[in-house]
């Protein structure tokens, strides 16, 4: 990731695609400081499945603070 951070633009295509098919964890994520999004898809590598990322995108909007 570089330093200007575009929310909707750097996401990787799986967590893109699964924050797409979810509006309520798309607006969460949209609402959040740029530093928090980051971490968010910093942690979004470590995911290896699309069921593990939908799992994942699911649960975002319950305020996750850790992962």
């Amino acid at each position: 990731m570089n330093d200007s951070f575009h929310p909707l633009s750097d996401l990787p295509m799986g967590f893109g695609m699964a924050l797409a098919q979810n509006p309520q964890a798309m607006a969460w994520f949209s609402s959040l400081a740029p530093e928090r999004q980051k971490e968010i898809v910093a942690h979004t590598h470590a995911i290896r499945s699309k069921a593990e990322m939908q799992a994942f995108v699911r649960h975002l909007p319950d305020g996750q603070k850790s992962f």
